[in-house]
């Protein structure tokens, strides 16, 4: 293996950073190729055991491996760079379609566009959801554990990170099995690598608390909390996240919300960008675009500098946390319930972008959305099953897909 130098590891992650479309699998099989097989400064098993590890993890996978990545090959300095190179194009390009959205996305016009854009991410969804599904569901166990979890989101209400903690302590709880050999970390500096980020992390929240303890600090608190509990990748958490800002909190409306969405799966980046579009959207319609820039970055921050601590305080342990078949089974039974999770997204979604009116029906726990049928929003239906149909089906690229609904839905405006 070839040890590279801190300039090219920035410039790799540079060019990295900013061809890093088509969501996490996609960037992973980028980094494989340019830094597995093309510059072999990282070993197959490596990279594959690391992969591992940040499966792991809540958080954005990919991100967290690039971080992981930079460390390997030049300790923090070199996760800092590599992980930071990952986010940052995508952050300023989805800073930037923010500011223009705000401004500009009450245009008859601009609507028209994003009508569009919300038909073709009911499709993106539902593909994300066969895509995990396909590699989740390998088990009747787990087909029951994606069963129950879309169950208790969509029926009853139950929190995003209950269903996922129960999923984890059933996989670590019916896992029969010894700990495999591992070797023993080395040079781990655990007690102080986690406090110098909890206090890099958590400092500017308590700072907010104090000095502002309004709007920046609950949004600095709840994507804190976000961070905690985004297993299985940003779809899993998406539901919880759009119901919360939306419903909850009043932050954005749900089209707002699916449109940012959009602009998040059409730049590079992780997906989970999406945070910075809600932060700036909820900034902005309380105190203009100087808020929306300071709730952008109070979300970026709160996202993002968890997955440093995570991986900067395991990444010494990674052969022996990799070993633990109770730590595998525990992944598996989370991804199993995030098929049920992102199901439940699916329905959520289709339901508000096919049907104008949508009420709830509540009885004791039970709690469902009822779609009016005389609601029913014909156009946007058949954008969405055209989008399915070339994604699925016709296997077109991502942003075509988007381009075409996007300018379709905004022609018919036009006529």
């Amino acid at each position: 293996m070839q040890s590279p130098s801190l300039s090219d590891l920035t410039r790799e992650f540079a060019r990295i950073g900013l061809l890093s479309f088509g969501g996490p699998a996609a960037q992973i099989a980028l980094m494989h190729r340019r830094l597995v097989e093309e510059r072999r400064w990282i070993s197959e098993a490596e990279y594959l055991s690391a992969l591992s590890f940040c499966m792991l993890l809540p958080g954005p996978e990919a991100m967290q491996l690039a971080t992981w990545i930079g460390w390997r090959t030049h300790g923090t300095r070199g996760g800092l760079v590599a992980g930071l190179l990952f986010v940052l194009p995508g952050a300023f390009v989805v800073l930037a379609l923010s500011i223009i959205y705000a401004a500009f996305g009450q245009l008859p016009l601009v609507a028209a566009l994003f009508t569009g854009v919300q038909a073709a991410v009911v499709a993106i969804v539902v593909e994300s959801l066969l895509r995990v599904a396909k590699r989740a569901l390998k088990r009747r166990g787990h087909w029951v554990i994606a069963g129950l979890a879309f169950l208790a989101l969509f029926a009853f209400a139950v929190p995003f990170p209950v269903v996922i903690l129960a999923a984890g302590v059933w996989g670590l709880l019916s896992t029969p099995g010894q700990t495999s050999a591992a070797p023993p970390p080395q040079n781990a500096k655990t007690g102080q690598t986690v406090a110098i980020w909890l206090a890099v992390w958590l400092l500017p929240l308590a700072a907010l608390w104090l000095i502002e303890g309004g709007l920046l600090f609950q949004i600095g608190l709840f994507f804190s909390k976000l961070a905690v509990v985004t297993f299985g990748g940003a779809y899993a958490v998406l539901a919880w996240m759009a119901q919360a800002v939306v419903q909850d909190k009043g932050w954005l409306t749900l089209p707002q919300m699916m449109d940012g969405l959009g602009l998040a799966e059409t730049t590079p980046g992780p997906l989970i960008l999406v945070t910075e579009f809600v932060g700036y959207m909820a900034g902005y319609r309380q105190g203009g675009p100087g808020l929306g820039l300071l709730a952008a970055a109070v979300a970026l921050w709160m996202t993002f500098v968890p997955c440093f601590l995570w991986i900067f305080a395991g990444a010494p342990y990674l052969a022996r946390l990799t070993a633990q078949p109770r730590l595998g089974q525990a992944l598996a039974a989370i991804t199993a319930a995030v098929v049920g999770v992102i199901a439940n997204l699916s329905l959520w979604f289709a339901t508000h972008v096919f049907f104008a009116k949508v009420a709830m029906f509540e009885a004791g726990p039970l709690h469902l959305i009822l779609p009016d049928p005389q609601s029913l929003r014909l156009f946007a239906s058949v954008l969405a099953l055209v989008a399915a149909y070339l994604l699925l089906w016709r296997h077109w690229p991502l942003p075509a897909v988007l381009a075409l609904t996007a300018l379709t839905s905004a022609g018919f405006a036009l006529i």
